[in-house]
């Protein structure tokens, strides 16, 4: 039995992300500096694709370890919630060393801002704050990489695709579980987390005209579930119809063996961390295949 349970999706990637949805939401982001949805300026060849996955999402900075150790760089990075955080933190250039020390030195609470205006009591402003200072302030398309941030409007549920603008901001607002920590306000719409709607933003890659892509699929192995985690059976079958649409538009997939339950302590983290860079190793000639250019 391990130490900590955590409900799905209760903190976001455990020392790395957090936010949350209620109705309301805090300060409206307007300004020229707001996230936004823009064309990229060149169709990418190989985009990587980082999914949800709650505290599961450590595996993300074990997998993205390997791909730097075995010297492949993608187009542009898609991700969302957990994905989101760790894939803008690489595309502004951090190494995998750099990803690990702040997984496993940064505490998820000093992510989560209290804000009792909000129904939720909660807000990511520091998670945005946190975000910033780790890319010295520069906005999405000033980073190495081209990044998109997934994130679900909430008027209609439409997956956006942040490409420009403040990267904390956007990463932000693509962490906002519902229900648990205060949307996003950017010019007027509330944006919140896209994991009940695309969790693994395979399509909306494609739809920036991606070529290849690779998709990290952070999410529990259901068929592995104890006995004991068949309340969590529902949640975890509409998890599985979301990601298998996008699962099968990519063109190779990794799906970390995590085991069942998640936690954030520090165990729990360098686990993920282990098994997202062993596992990732062992395809190592399907991935050079994928970023091969022709």
């Amino acid at each position: 039995m391990p130490v900590a349970r955590v409900r799905r999706r209760l903190l976001g990637l455990g020392a790395l992300s957090l936010a949350g949805c209620g109705v309301g939401g805090g300060r409206d982001h307007d300004g020229a500096e707001a996230p936004a949805a823009r064309p990229l300026q060149t169709r990418p060849t190989v985009a990587w694709v980082f999914g949800t996955g709650g505290p599961r999402g450590f595996v993300h900075i074990g997998v993205i370890q390997a791909l730097q150790q075995l010297r492949l760089q993608p187009d542009v990075i898609v991700g969302a919630s957990a994905g989101a955080l760790a894939g803008t933190l690489c595309a502004g250039g951090l190494t995998a060393e750099a990803l690990r020390r702040l997984a496993l030195d940064t505490p998820p609470w000093a992510l989560m801002g209290w804000n009792p205006i909000t129904p939720t009591r909660l807000d990511g402003d520091p998670l945005a704050q946190f975000v910033n200072r780790q890319l010295d302030g520069r906005p999405l398309q000033a980073l190495p990489t081209p990044m998109v941030c997934a994130v679900q409007r909430l008027r209609d549920g439409s997956v956006v695709g942040f490409s420009h603008g403040d990267a904390g901001v956007a990463v932000q607002a693509s962490s906002a579980i519902e229900g648990r920590i205060a949307p996003v306000r950017i010019r007027g719409e509330l944006y919140a987390d896209a994991d009940l709607v695309m969790p693994l933003p395979v399509r909306l890659a494609r739809q920036l005209g991606a070529v290849r892509v690779l998709a990290v699929d952070a999410s529990a192995h259901e068929e592995r579930a104890p006995p004991s985690a068949q309340s969590y059976r529902e949640a975890d079958l509409r998890k599985r119809a979301l990601t298998r649409p996008d699962a099968d538009a990519a063109d190779l997939v990794l799906h970390p063996d995590l085991g069942y339950w998640a936690g954030v302590d520090r165990a729990y983290r360098e686990r993920l961390i282990e098994t997202g860079y062993r596992d990732t190793l062992a395809q190592a000639e399907a991935l050079r295949a994928l970023h091969r250019r022709s």
